[in-house]
């Protein structure tokens, strides 16, 4: 019997050679399936976006935003606080830092850039790594993908752990990069969520979520969930350990139509 088992061990691995089993370099297998996907949570395996060359575009405020950082203070955030230089701010290790104005269903724009590195510098997820959270917890990723595979579902742009963007429209490091978020918030009765939030994405223009509706709360290897909150709550931005800059954020609070 013994030999009988080698002998189906060994016919097994051929057959997983002649079949071209891939291997998971760039993420996770022995997470959860993503609920409605044949995906795991971090999964490497899953395709990759196609790469979108974005047009050269930047978001001046309306009239009726809120400007939360022109260049001049960091007085519309708490916590940090981060560098500032030459009207940027900067991730500097002192950790994150969230508006002290509170918002619900809003229309975000933020720049960034992810800092340059040499071609020996940090790959994956520790390149220019961080994230914008809505209500402090439903977070889009900020990561440099430019040439820079990581697992989909924690790209750049990605609704982290859940949905990879549609396209992967970075730009090289070193280059400003912007986001136009429209968020809309979840609605909770009787303890549970009777509506989920919903996200549109632009990344450098780029339309690379529409509508789409997020599972809840961003988890690390772990299924997302709604937890009970209120109406309104903080933006933050994560500081993730990657000195990551900041510029030209504003914010716009979405009313229903009179």
């Amino acid at each position: 019997m013994l030999g009988f088992q080698k002998l189906l061990g060994t016919a097994a691995f051929g057959v997983a050679l002649a079949i071209g089993v891939q291997k998971d370099e760039l993420g996770y297998q022995d997470t959860p399936l993503i609920p409605g996907t044949k995906w795991h949570i971090h999964d490497g395996l899953r395709p990759q976006p196609p790469v979108v060359t974005p047009g050269d575009t930047s978001g001046s405020a309306p009239s009726d935003a809120t400007v939360l950082f022109d260049g001049t203070n960091l007085d519309a955030f708490e916590g940090g606080p981060w560098a500032l230089k030459d009207g940027v701010m900067t991730v500097n290790g002192s950790g994150k830092i969230k508006t002290k104005e509170s918002f619900g269903n809003c229309q975000l724009h933020l720049e960034w850039r992810a800092p340059s590195y040499e071609e020996t510098g940090p790959k994956t997820q520790a390149r220019g790594n961080s994230g914008v959270f809505f209500f402090d917890r439903y977070e889009i990723q900020i990561l440099d993908c430019y040439d820079n595979p990581t697992y989909p579902d924690g790209m750049t742009a990605a609704l982290y752990g859940q949905y990879p963007p549609m396209s992967n429209a970075c730009k090289a490091p070193g280059e400003w990069q912007s986001y136009d978020i429209m968020f809309t918030a979840p609605l909770f009765a009787n303890g549970r969520a009777v509506r989920g939030a919903f996200v549109t994405v632009l990344h450098n223009g780029v339309c690379v979520h529409h509508a789409q509706l997020s599972l809840g709360s961003t988890q690390h290897k772990k299924i997302a969930s709604y937890e009970t909150h209120r109406s309104t709550g903080p933006i933050s931005i994560q500081d993730h350990g990657s000195p990551v800059s900041f510029r030209n954020i504003w914010v716009r609070k979405l009313e229903p139509a009179q």
